[in-house]
């Protein structure tokens, strides 16, 4: 995994207007060490506390859009605020993590950094923050219409109706059945086999 460590001016490249300097202080105050990384398909961001001499370290997706990498990275900000205040002696998405990094959102909302329909799509998150990205659906929905780069002819599962035929990028065809929960249940063609996809999985229709 290539990654890459940023000065400080360089992360503003990363950052919406009005958020550089307050992660700044953060990042200064308890001296983290903030990479960015190629994309990840099992995590946007991550965090690893500082021991045995090392400091905190964070690392962040670099393909993530302006708003998506703030949001990524006070989700793991308010992990090292947890271990700055806890240790290793609460879980790491539970009621701690949950009040701090709420209080992160609303600072950061107060400051009108982000747009209208992902402040809205926020307050979800403000109320009952959930441990993944992938359970912030209606979220990443929302910040997935700021992408720079839209990939031509793709639908995320959650735009297509119910009955649609549609094919993942491994060639494989499926049928979209109805949701469950969070996720949509769906039949392969082939093997008539039973899967799970999240709302923002991008798919191809079959016409």
């Amino acid at each position: 995994m290539a990654v890459t460590e940023h000065p400080m001016q360089a992360l503003a490249h990363y950052l919406p207007e009005g958020s550089f300097e307050p992660i700044v202080e953060y990042l200064n105050y308890y001296k983290v060490y903030l990479t960015v990384t190629q994309k990840r398909k099992s995590v946007l961001g991550d965090y690893r506390n500082a021991h045995a001499g090392n400091n905190h370290r964070i690392t962040v997706n670099g393909n993530l859009n302006k708003y998506e990498f703030l949001i990524t990275l006070l989700h793991e900000l308010a992990h090292l605020l947890t271990f700055e205040q806890f240790g290793h002696k609460v879980e790491a998405h539970g009621k701690e993590w949950k009040n701090l990094y709420s209080r992160l959102l609303v600072d950061f909302v107060n400051r009108k950094i982000f747009p209208a329909d992902i402040t809205k799509a926020l307050q979800k998150s403000i109320i009952n923050p959930a441990a993944t990205a992938n359970g912030e659906t209606e979220l990443l929905l929302v910040l997935r219409n700021y992408n720079n780069i839209k990939r031509e002819g793709y639908f995320t599962v959650a735009e297509i109706p119910v009955g649609t035929v549609f094919q993942l990028d491994d060639g494989r065809v499926f049928k979209k059945g109805e949701k469950r929960r969070k996720r949509f249940e769906a039949v392969e063609l082939k093997t008539n086999h039973k899967y799970s996809f999240s709302a923002i999985s991008e798919v191809r229709i079959v016409k």
